[in-house]
Protein backbone atom coordinates (compact mmCIF):
# COMPACT_ATOMS: atom_id res chain seq x y z
CA UNK A 1 0.00 0.00 0.00
CA UNK A 2 1.14 3.37 -1.00
CA UNK A 3 0.30 5.49 2.37
CA UNK A 4 2.85 8.50 2.24
CA UNK A 5 2.40 11.71 -0.14
CA UNK A 6 6.31 11.30 -0.78
CA UNK A 7 5.93 8.05 -1.60
CA UNK A 8 2.65 8.51 -4.02
CA UNK A 9 4.57 11.36 -5.33
CA UNK A 10 7.79 9.55 -6.32
CA UNK A 11 5.52 6.79 -7.71
CA UNK A 12 3.84 9.52 -10.02
CA UNK A 13 7.31 11.14 -10.96
CA UNK A 14 8.21 7.65 -12.21
CA UNK A 15 5.45 7.45 -14.19
CA UNK A 16 6.50 10.65 -15.72
CA UNK A 17 9.63 9.37 -16.52
CA UNK A 18 9.07 6.61 -18.06
CA UNK A 19 5.92 7.60 -20.08
CA UNK A 20 3.25 6.29 -18.23
CA UNK A 21 2.07 9.38 -18.04
CA UNK A 22 2.37 12.04 -20.88
CA UNK A 23 1.67 15.65 -21.50
CA UNK A 24 -2.26 16.12 -21.26
CA UNK A 25 -3.19 13.02 -19.84
CA UNK A 26 -5.80 13.38 -17.13
CA UNK A 27 -4.58 12.83 -13.64
CA UNK A 28 -8.03 11.54 -11.90
CA UNK A 29 -7.82 11.88 -8.06
CA UNK A 30 -10.60 8.69 -7.56
CA UNK A 31 -8.47 6.29 -9.66
CA UNK A 32 -5.48 7.12 -7.77
CA UNK A 33 -7.52 6.53 -4.71
CA UNK A 34 -8.71 3.15 -5.74
CA UNK A 35 -5.06 1.98 -7.46
CA UNK A 36 -3.26 2.74 -4.64
CA UNK A 37 -6.08 1.82 -1.09
CA UNK A 38 -5.87 5.24 0.17
CA UNK A 39 -7.77 8.04 1.23
CA UNK A 40 -8.12 11.13 -0.94
CA UNK A 41 -5.53 13.37 1.52
CA UNK A 42 -2.55 11.83 0.22
CA UNK A 43 -3.48 11.83 -3.21
CA UNK A 44 -4.35 15.42 -3.18
CA UNK A 45 -1.00 16.23 -1.07
CA UNK A 46 1.33 14.66 -3.54
CA UNK A 47 -0.83 16.20 -6.85
CA UNK A 48 -0.62 19.53 -5.28
CA UNK A 49 3.30 19.34 -4.94
CA UNK A 50 2.98 18.28 -8.35
CA UNK A 51 1.64 21.27 -9.28
CA UNK A 52 4.24 23.54 -6.94
CA UNK A 53 6.17 21.47 -9.44
CA UNK A 54 5.19 23.05 -12.54
CA UNK A 55 4.04 19.54 -13.73
CA UNK A 56 0.45 19.51 -13.36
CA UNK A 57 -1.95 21.92 -14.37
CA UNK A 58 -5.89 22.18 -13.44
CA UNK A 59 -8.03 23.12 -16.18
CA UNK A 60 -11.52 24.09 -16.62
CA UNK A 61 -13.81 20.94 -17.28
CA UNK A 62 -10.93 18.50 -17.31
CA UNK A 63 -9.47 18.58 -13.79
CA UNK A 64 -5.41 17.48 -13.21
CA UNK A 65 -3.79 17.04 -16.31
CA UNK A 66 0.23 16.51 -16.81
CA UNK A 67 1.41 19.82 -17.73
CA UNK A 68 1.86 20.15 -21.70
CA UNK A 69 3.47 23.11 -23.16
CA UNK A 70 2.35 26.05 -25.64
CA UNK A 71 5.27 26.53 -28.14
CA UNK A 72 6.23 28.80 -26.49
CA UNK A 73 6.57 27.55 -22.77
CA UNK A 74 8.07 24.77 -24.82
CA UNK A 75 11.23 26.90 -26.05
CA UNK A 76 11.56 28.97 -23.06
CA UNK A 77 11.76 25.56 -20.39
CA UNK A 78 13.98 24.59 -23.37
CA UNK A 79 16.60 27.53 -23.26
CA UNK A 80 16.78 27.46 -19.06
CA UNK A 81 16.91 23.46 -19.45
CA UNK A 82 19.91 23.88 -22.01
CA UNK A 83 21.83 26.44 -19.79
CA UNK A 84 21.28 24.00 -16.68
CA UNK A 85 22.64 20.97 -18.41
CA UNK A 86 25.52 22.88 -20.05
CA UNK A 87 26.52 24.13 -16.55
CA UNK A 88 25.95 20.33 -15.17
CA UNK A 89 28.76 19.34 -18.05
CA UNK A 90 31.51 22.44 -17.20
CA UNK A 91 31.28 21.61 -13.53
CA UNK A 92 31.66 17.76 -14.04
CA UNK A 93 34.87 18.67 -16.05
CA UNK A 94 36.33 20.37 -13.02
CA UNK A 95 35.53 17.86 -10.58
CA UNK A 96 35.30 14.55 -12.37
CA UNK A 97 35.95 11.77 -10.06
CA UNK A 98 37.88 8.44 -10.61
CA UNK A 99 34.20 7.09 -9.65
CA UNK A 100 32.11 9.93 -12.03
CA UNK A 101 34.57 8.79 -14.92
CA UNK A 102 33.94 5.42 -15.17
CA UNK A 103 30.36 5.83 -14.59
CA UNK A 104 30.26 8.45 -17.38
CA UNK A 105 32.90 5.86 -19.63
CA UNK A 106 30.30 2.77 -19.01
CA UNK A 107 26.90 4.40 -20.13
CA UNK A 108 28.52 6.24 -22.88
CA UNK A 109 29.56 2.63 -23.87
CA UNK A 110 25.86 1.56 -23.13
CA UNK A 111 24.53 4.36 -25.79
CA UNK A 112 26.89 3.38 -27.99
CA UNK A 113 26.59 -0.27 -28.16
CA UNK A 114 22.67 0.61 -28.32
CA UNK A 115 22.96 2.76 -31.82
CA UNK A 116 25.60 0.09 -33.05
CA UNK A 117 23.13 -3.21 -32.40
CA UNK A 118 19.88 -1.65 -32.97
CA UNK A 119 20.04 1.02 -35.16
CA UNK A 120 16.66 2.98 -35.07
CA UNK A 121 14.52 0.28 -33.16
CA UNK A 122 13.85 0.13 -29.39
CA UNK A 123 14.00 4.17 -29.23
CA UNK A 124 12.15 3.98 -25.65
CA UNK A 125 15.09 1.90 -24.34
CA UNK A 126 17.47 4.03 -25.48
CA UNK A 127 15.81 6.71 -24.23
CA UNK A 128 16.13 5.10 -20.60
CA UNK A 129 19.98 5.18 -21.79
CA UNK A 130 19.52 8.59 -22.47
CA UNK A 131 18.15 9.70 -19.09
CA UNK A 132 21.26 7.78 -17.04
CA UNK A 133 23.99 9.63 -19.64
CA UNK A 134 22.57 12.92 -18.10
CA UNK A 135 21.74 11.76 -14.56
CA UNK A 136 25.69 10.79 -14.42
CA UNK A 137 27.04 13.88 -16.23
CA UNK A 138 24.60 15.70 -13.29
CA UNK A 139 26.05 13.86 -10.66
CA UNK A 140 29.82 14.46 -11.79
CA UNK A 141 28.99 17.66 -11.14
CA UNK A 142 28.86 17.52 -7.74
CA UNK A 143 25.76 19.65 -7.09
CA UNK A 144 22.75 18.16 -5.52
CA UNK A 145 20.75 21.22 -5.68
CA UNK A 146 21.82 21.88 -9.83
CA UNK A 147 20.90 18.06 -10.10
CA UNK A 148 17.41 18.59 -8.34
CA UNK A 149 16.31 21.68 -10.83
CA UNK A 150 17.53 19.66 -13.65
CA UNK A 151 15.25 16.61 -12.99
CA UNK A 152 11.85 19.11 -12.41
CA UNK A 153 12.77 21.22 -15.52
CA UNK A 154 13.39 17.84 -17.69
CA UNK A 155 10.68 16.22 -16.97
CA UNK A 156 8.25 18.87 -18.63
CA UNK A 157 10.04 17.79 -21.76
CA UNK A 158 11.04 14.09 -21.16
CA UNK A 159 8.19 12.74 -23.57
CA UNK A 160 8.94 15.06 -26.13
CA UNK A 161 12.75 13.51 -26.26
CA UNK A 162 11.25 10.28 -25.98
CA UNK A 163 9.64 11.06 -29.27
CA UNK A 164 12.53 12.67 -30.60
CA UNK A 165 13.99 9.03 -30.91
CA UNK A 166 11.70 7.86 -33.06
CA UNK A 167 13.13 9.88 -36.16
CA UNK A 168 15.44 7.82 -38.51
CA UNK A 169 19.16 8.97 -37.26
CA UNK A 170 18.74 10.51 -34.09
CA UNK A 171 19.77 7.40 -31.89
CA UNK A 172 23.10 7.14 -33.40
CA UNK A 173 23.40 11.24 -33.55
CA UNK A 174 22.65 11.55 -29.84
CA UNK A 175 25.30 8.80 -29.37
CA UNK A 176 27.95 10.06 -31.24
CA UNK A 177 27.45 13.29 -29.32
CA UNK A 178 27.50 11.75 -25.37
CA UNK A 179 31.00 10.37 -26.27
CA UNK A 180 31.84 13.90 -27.90
CA UNK A 181 30.64 15.60 -24.40
CA UNK A 182 32.32 12.83 -22.47
CA UNK A 183 35.86 12.95 -23.76
CA UNK A 184 35.08 17.17 -23.10
CA UNK A 185 34.71 16.21 -20.23
CA UNK A 186 37.70 13.49 -19.03
CA UNK A 187 39.76 16.17 -20.86
CA UNK A 188 38.73 18.35 -18.20
CA UNK A 189 37.12 21.77 -20.69
CA UNK A 190 34.69 22.84 -19.12
CA UNK A 191 33.99 25.08 -21.73
CA UNK A 192 33.93 23.07 -24.47
CA UNK A 193 31.90 20.62 -22.54
CA UNK A 194 29.15 23.19 -21.39
CA UNK A 195 28.77 24.32 -25.12
CA UNK A 196 28.95 20.80 -26.64
CA UNK A 197 26.07 20.20 -24.29
CA UNK A 198 23.48 22.78 -24.54
CA UNK A 199 24.03 22.36 -28.49
CA UNK A 200 23.00 18.79 -27.72
CA UNK A 201 19.61 19.23 -25.60
CA UNK A 202 18.55 21.86 -28.15
CA UNK A 203 15.99 21.68 -30.17
CA UNK A 204 15.33 24.45 -33.56
CA UNK A 205 11.36 25.54 -33.40
CA UNK A 206 10.76 23.54 -36.36
CA UNK A 207 11.43 20.14 -34.73
CA UNK A 208 9.40 21.67 -31.19
CA UNK A 209 6.84 22.44 -33.18
CA UNK A 210 6.51 18.89 -34.83
CA UNK A 211 6.81 17.33 -31.81
CA UNK A 212 3.95 19.02 -30.23
CA UNK A 213 1.86 18.02 -33.03
CA UNK A 214 2.70 14.44 -32.42
CA UNK A 215 1.87 14.72 -28.61
CA UNK A 216 -0.79 16.79 -28.89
Amino acid sequence: MVAQPETLLSTLLSWIDLGRLNPGDVIDEATLVAEFAVSRTPVREALLQLEAMGLLRRLPRKGAVVFRPTLEEFLAILEVHARLEGQAAGLAARRLSAPGAAALESIVARCEAHARDMGDADPDGYYQLNLRFHETVAIAAGNPFLTDMIKTNARKLLAYYRARYRYAGVIAASAREHRAIATLIANRDSAGAEALMQRHVQFDQVTAMDLLAVLG
